[in-house]
C-alpha cells in the first residue's frame, strides 16, 4: 500500500483530523490562549472570554484536563481556590497558535493587537505535577 492510501484506511487517525478533535471548538483554543499568559482562576477566564457560559468553560477545562493539556490545581483553603495551567503537553499549542495569529494578522486589515501566545516571557511557570 503506498503513502497516498493510508489515509484512506479505517484503522488510520488523520494527525490533523485527531488535533481538531482534541481542541473541539474556538472556546479550547482561546482558553490556551488565555492560559499561555499563566495559571488563571475560573473568574479570570470568565472575565477574559466574553460570550463563554460558566458551564462551556467547565466542560472546555474538563476535556482539556482529561487529555493532559490543562493541569487543576485545588487549594486546600475555605472558599476552595482552583487555578488552571498549561502542562508541557499544553505547552506544545505555542506553535500552532502562533501560526493562527500570524494568519490572522496577515488576513485583518488591521494593526496587530499584542497577544501573549507570540511572547516567549509570558509569565508561565510550567507546573511540576504536569504530565506530558
Amino acid at each position: 500500500m503506498s503513502e497516498k492510501e493510508v489515509c484512506f484506511e479505517p484503522s488510520y487517525t488523520c494527525p490533523i483530523q485527531f488535533v481538531v478533535k482534541l481542541l473541539g471548538n474556538k472556546w479550547s483554543i482561546l482558553i490556551l490562549k488565555e492560559l499561555f499568559q499563566g495559571g488563571r482562576r475560573t473568574h479570570q477566564l470568565l472575565e477574559s472570554l466574553p460570550g463563554i457560559s460558566t458551564k462551556t468553560l467547565t466542560v472546555r477545562l474538563r476535556d482539556l484536563e482529561s487529555h493532559g493539556i490543562v493541569h487543576r490545581e485545588v487549594f486546600p483553603e475555605i472558599p476552595p481556590r482552583v487555578e488552571y495551567s498549561l502542562t508541557a503537553k499544553g505547552l506544545e499549542f505555542r506553535p500552532l497558535l502562533t501560526s493562527m495569529y500570524d494568519l490572522g494578522t496577515q488576513w485583518l486589515d488591521q494593526d496587530p493587537c499584542i497577544c501573549s501566545i507570540t511572547t516567549e516571557s509570558s509569565g508561565l511557570e510550567l507546573n511540576s505535577s504536569s504530565t506530558v
